[in-house]
């Protein structure tokens, strides 16, 4: 009985953690880039995007599909460097926690 009390206790202090990284998730922004730093996309670690950055070369009627490709380069990687900073930082919080491997939190 025990081990379920103090299990109870690591899920109790994880949610509030949880908790204050949601928050933390909403205001930390990163940046992807595409076409040599032509096209930046700003996202949200929870995915908003915040701003697209074009460089004025690329707009040009000729150019349209490059540069509708570039944003859409730009947009992923901003959302893969976000999934991996929140894998980063929620590793960090249910470190110890017998949590199956692949399970997805928050649930």
């Amino acid at each position: 009985m025990k081990d379920v009390m103090g299990m109870m206790k690591q899920v109790q202090a994880m949610q509030a953690k949880m908790q204050t990284l949601q928050a933390e998730l909403e205001q930390t922004e990163v940046e992807g880039v595409a076409g040599g730093g032509l096209v930046k996309v700003r996202l949200t670690a929870k995915g908003e995007m915040k701003g697209v950055e074009i460089d004025a070369s690329l707009l040009k009627a000729e150019e349209k599909e490059i540069v509708e490709d570039l944003v859409l380069a730009a947009h992923n990687d901003a959302r893969g460097r976000a999934d991996r900073l929140t894998q980063e930082k929620m590793g960090s919080i249910t470190a110890g926690l017998p949590i199956p491997p692949g399970m997805k939190l928050p649930f």
